[in-house]
């Protein structure tokens, strides 16, 4: 074939992207490196048990990406009530705050203090808010930061908090803080993006929406090729004129480009080289991978949550799935439970290089001396490694970013998207967008600033995304 694109990567923004295209009649070209579409949003199976790799809430305030699932899936996108809490000290806390609940766990003294020590981060806040412990502790207190963020988000990034930029928790947890927190427990209601209390999802998971994008895409024109394995990005000057793969002897050719694939690859893979400085930001730049372990529990309900989180110091797991509990037709034994123990780790060290059976065996201990096994033994288990998950944000990473940014600026033909695309930690539907505006900036002529996606404005529409000739997919 002959594309008129070649999009690198199948997760959630490079099928976006090649969706869009297929509208405007071009012939995109997709390269994904594994063996199925969905990037970190696939849905892994074993023994008839599907498995979300981290759990994939889909909920939007950009209508557009809203109508695009819901075409896509029809009535195979399904409402879940939202339930999820933190786990701490073996108590639960629920999440949005209830006034009740946290009192009872607490205490009265425990509760005084967390609002007095809420008062003086009021009085006298921290004057700058670099660090993720200084913007935390001014919206909360620093009693209630080390209660409730502090373990848990070290478990995420493997680094201290005061090392970890401000920037993450702007994106993750806009808008809230313990005065809102506690209005939306005592008057109802909640404005914060975190704190949905339902959402949309695939009866199979979210590896059903991608593999339904691959589906139409290849119906329409298109081709998403699989394992597909870039060694080789051709350049002449600043224009990409090809990209070799692995299986295949010559470099192929589009007129345009755009990439999904993480920063440090892109950068490295050029050839003739990027700049050295552009090469050291690259590899200075950091990602956190992370396990997942699927074990199935011989218990029909073991609890009611959709995730929870773990907070307790004790144990290494970070986050728990009940995958029952998202859609029952994730589960072919309704007798069963299937458990998603989510490990936070970095490439190559120990946990992720442990065994098999000894990460089965680890996360079967942990869920038992939780107390949420309820004594009923595992059945079977299943692990899953996801290399360069989450994009790290720490004290050096903007320097680096911006330095790769105004390199790529340079390049005429092509443009970067989604998560690890822009080494920025956005959910999948922000993903989607820069997906969606790459494309109008290649085929309409616009200029729309891709980074800008997941910043405040960016969020709450204030730059609306028009799609040309949709057609419903579902159809």
């Amino acid at each position: 074939m002959n594309p008129d694109v070649i999009i690198i990567g199948a997760g959630p923004a490079g099928l976006t992207a090649a969706y869009e295209l297929i509208q405007h009649n071009r012939q995109p070209l997709v390269l994904e490196k594994r063996d199925k579409v969905g990037g970190i949003a696939r849905t892994e199976e074993h023994q008839g048990y599907r498995f979300d790799m981290g759990g994939h809430r889909f909920y939007t305030k950009v209508k557009e990406i809203d109508q695009l699932w819901h075409d896509m899936l029809g009535e195979n996108f399904i409402k879940v009530p939202r339930l999820s809490r933190i786990f701490y000290h073996g108590k639960f806390y629920n999440y949005p705050l209830q006034i009740s609940n946290t009192l009872k766990n607490l205490g009265i003294i425990e509760s005084g203090l967390i609002l007095l020590s809420y008062v003086k981060s009021k009085i006298l806040p921290h004057p700058k808010e670099d660090t993720f412990e200084e913007w935390v502790s001014n919206r909360f207190g620093r009693r209630l930061f080390h209660t409730f963020f502090q373990t848990y988000t070290e478990k995420v990034w493997g680094i201290p908090c005061n090392q970890i930029r401000a920037d993450w928790a702007a994106q993750r947890i806009k808008n809230l803080s313990l005065r809102v927190a506690v209005q939306n427990a005592l008057f109802g209601g909640n404005g914060v993006t975190s704190l949905i209390d339902e959402f949309d999802y695939p009866v199979l998971g979210p590896g059903m929406m991608w593999e339904r994008f691959q589906q139409v895409i290849d119906q329409r024109g298109g081709t998403v090729q699989l394992n597909a394995n870039i060694t080789r990005i051709c350049r002449e000057q600043f224009r990409i004129t090809g990209v070799q793969l692995d299986s295949h002897p010559e470099p192929l050719t589009a007129p345009h480009y755009i990439s999904s694939m993480p920063l440090t690859q892109l950068i490295l893979r050029l050839d003739p080289p990027a700049p050295q400085q552009v090469r050291n930001a690259a590899q200075s730049l950091s990602y956190r991978a992370f396990i997942l372990i699927g074990l199935v529990v011989d218990h029909p309900d073991l609890f009611p949550d959709n995730w929870i989180y773990i907070h307790s110091p004790e144990v290494k797991v970070g986050r728990i799935q009940n995958f029952k509990n998202w859609s029952l037709q994730m589960v072919p034994d309704l007798q069963k439970t299937s458990i998603g123990m989510e490990y936070f780790c970095d490439e190559n060290d120990e946990l992720w290089r442990m065994a098999d059976e000894a990460l089965i065996d680890l996360a079967g201990r942990e869920l038992a001396e939780l107390g949420l096994a309820k004594g009923a033994p595992v059945h079977d288990g299943v692990v899953f490694r996801q290399p360069k998950a989450y994009p790290v944000y720490d004290d050096q990473y903007r320097q680096h970013v911006e330095t790769i940014r105004r390199y790529l600026s340079s390049f005429e033909n092509l443009q970067t998207i989604g998560r690890n695309g822009m080494h920025r930690y956005n959910n999948q539907d922000h993903s989607m967008l820069t997906g969606l505006l790459a494309v109008q900036n290649l085929v309409l002529g616009t200029d729309h600033d891709l980074w800008e996606v997941n910043t405040e404005r960016s969020y709450y529409e204030e730059f609306q995304v028009g799609t040309k000739n949709t057609m419903n997919p579902a159809g």
